[in-house]
C-alpha cells in the first residue's frame, strides 16, 4: 500500500539520523544515560546471575545502533513490526534519559524539554501503530483463534462421525446376535421334533 510506503520512512527517519549522530559523538549522550542505565543494572543486578556491563558510553552505543538497524529495516518495510517493536523498547529509556523537563527550573529549559519529551511521545504511539499494523493481513491473535476454531469443529465433526460407526456397529451386533439366537432356536426345535418323532416310531 502506498501509504505505508510513505508512512514508515518518515516515521522512522528521525530515530535513523539521531543513532547516526549518537554514533559519531556517543559521549554527549552519556550525562543524560547514566542515571538510566545506573537504574537498570543496579535492578538487574539483584535478579540476574551475571553482572551487568556499567559502561554507559557502551549502552549508548547499542541504543544507538538499534535505532539505525531497526529505523533502516522499518523504512523500508523489511520486518515492519518488529523493527517497530525494537524502536518502541529504544525509544522509552531515551526520551526518560534526555527529556527530564521535571529537573529543570528554568521555564525556556524546562518548556523545551517537555515539547521533546512530548514529541517523543507522540512518536511512540506511531510506533505502537505500526507494532500493530498487519498490513491487511490477519493478525496471528486471529489466524490462532481460527485454527482453535477450526480444529475445534473438526474435532466435534469427527466425534459425531465416531458415535454413528459406533452406533451403527452396535446396531448390526445386535441384529447379528438375534439372528443367530433365532438360528439356534430353530435348530433346536427341529432337534427335538426328530428327538420325538424317533421315540413314537
Amino acid at each position: 500500500m502506498l501509504l505505508r510506503r510513505i508512512a514508515r520512512p518518515l516515521l522512522a527517519s528521525s530515530f535513523v539520523y539521531g543513532g547516526i549522530q549518537t554514533l559519531r559523538k556517543p559521549q554527549d549522550r552519556v550525562p543524560g544515560a547514566r542515571p538510566i542505565v545506573e537504574a537498570v543494572a543496579e535492578q538487574a543486578d539483584k535478579q540476574l546471575p551475571v553482572e551487568v556491563p556499567r559502561d554507559v558510553e557502551q549502552w549508548v552505543k547499542a541504543d544507538a545502533a538499534v535505532k539505525v538497524a531497526a529505523g533502516s529495516m522499518l523504512a523500508l518495510g523489511k520486518l515492519p513490526r518488529l523493527s517497530a517493536l525494537l524502536l518502541t523498547v529504544s525509544v522509552v529509556p531515551t526520551t526518560l534519559a534526555g527529556h527530564r523537563f521535571w529537573e529543570h527550573e528554568d521555564p525556556d529549559e524546562r518548556f523545551g524539554q517537555l515539547a521533546d519529551f512530548l514529541k517523543n511521545t507522540s512518536m511512540l504511539g506511531g510506533l505502537l501503530l505500526a507494532t500493530a499494523d498487519t498490513a491487511g493481513r490477519p493478525s496471528v491473535g486471529y489466524r490462532a483463534r481460527r485454527a482453535a476454531r477450526l480444529a475445534s469443529e473438526t474435532t466435534e465433526k469427527n466425534l459425531a462421525q465416531a458415535q454413528k460407526r459406533a452406533a451403527k456397529a452396535s446396531q448390526r451386533a445386535t441384529k447379528a446376535q438375534k439372528k443367530a439366537t433365532r438360528t439356534a432356536g430353530k435348530k433346536a426345535g427341529k432337534g427335538t421334533a426328530k428327538s420325538t418323532a424317533k421315540v413314537f416310531s
